[in-house]
């Protein structure tokens, strides 16, 4: 599966996490392919390590807090890898793919990684994601782009279309910015920050910067994109990029950013609990 953003598709996931709360019973989209299949399904896109690799941006949640990374010492790991547990993440994206990946968009994006181009970009993918220092990633892939530009490259473009199948709606800003804050606000109800300012407020402050984030997001993902697909041929990046542009693949990949997301999200809501019962001051 490819590099993945986290993407708050708002209206099929409002709908979805409202139903689930409640317990209501979910109307079949087609029809909810049953959880081992969709065991499969993770494995073979490579959706499974897409997730895993979520535990990587636990990395920034101290920055995000303004308190020093290394603080809290070896509890900090311990306390990571408890939330962000890999079987714990998978289990509560199967539980929402259980009920709404129809049996169509599970078949279609099955058969295309399948594949033995999918097999070799999946490779790629789960490569990538698995790369903790994306700074160095970054910077690989920013010098791939640079050159492509200057050799005059369809490449670029190529890309720049991959990314936008990957985030059809363009909400991927507005994603992250509803983790940092669900993050902060989670962090000030538990007692380990103190807001100076309410939720509207630090919405209207994101928004002021929407431009420039947008801007460094869509660098980013170029860079990232770049980097991770530096071995296939262009006409394969032009095939994927078609593959993801297929209603059926943009279907699959609304959800599975949805679910990515809300995984995101929830955890980093659990992690800024646990961190009221850490104590830097101890750890030093």
């Amino acid at each position: 599966m490819t590099q993945f953003r986290q993407i708050a598709a708002a209206p099929i996931f409002a709908v979805l996490m409202m139903a689930l709360a409640i317990g209501l019973p979910l109307a079949p989209r087609a029809q909810a392919a049953e959880r081992e299949r969709i065991e499969a399904f993770l494995a073979t896109t490579g959706f499974d390590v897409a997730l895993d690799s979520i535990a990587f941006a636990s990395s920034s949640a101290p920055e995000m807090l303004g308190i020093d990374p290394g603080a809290f010492g070896q509890s900090w790991t311990r306390t990571v890898d408890d939330v962000f547990d890999t079987e714990v993440m998978r289990g509560i994206a199967l539980d929402i793919l259980e009920q709404t990946l129809s049996d169509e968009a599970l078949n279609h994006a099955v058969e295309f990684y399948a594949s033995d181009l999918g097999q070799r970009l999946v490779e790629a993918e789960n490569a990538s994601h698995m790369i903790e220092d994306d700074a160095a990633k970054q910077e690989e892939g920013k010098a791939i782009v640079a050159e492509l530009v200057r050799d005059g490259s369809d490449r670029v473009e190529t890309l720049k279309r991959m990314n936008a199948a990957i985030d059809a709606s363009g909400t991927s800003l507005r994603a992250l910015q509803e983790i940092q804050l669900r993050f902060l606000m989670a962090a000030s109800a538990a007692g380990v920050i103190e807001l100076k300012v309410g939720p509207e407020e630090m919405r209207a402050m994101m928004q002021a910067n929407e431009g420039a984030m947008r801007s460094a997001l869509q660098m980013s993902a170029l860079a990232g994109a770049a980097y991770t697909y530096q071995d296939f041929t262009d006409a394969e990046v032009a095939a994927y990029t078609e593959a993801l542009e297929q209603p059926p693949m943009q279907e699959v990949y609304e959800l599975l950013n949805a679910v990515q997301y809300e995984i995101m999200a929830n955890r980093f809501e659990v992690l800024a609990a646990r961190m009221a019962d850490l104590h830097p001051a101890q750890e030093l």
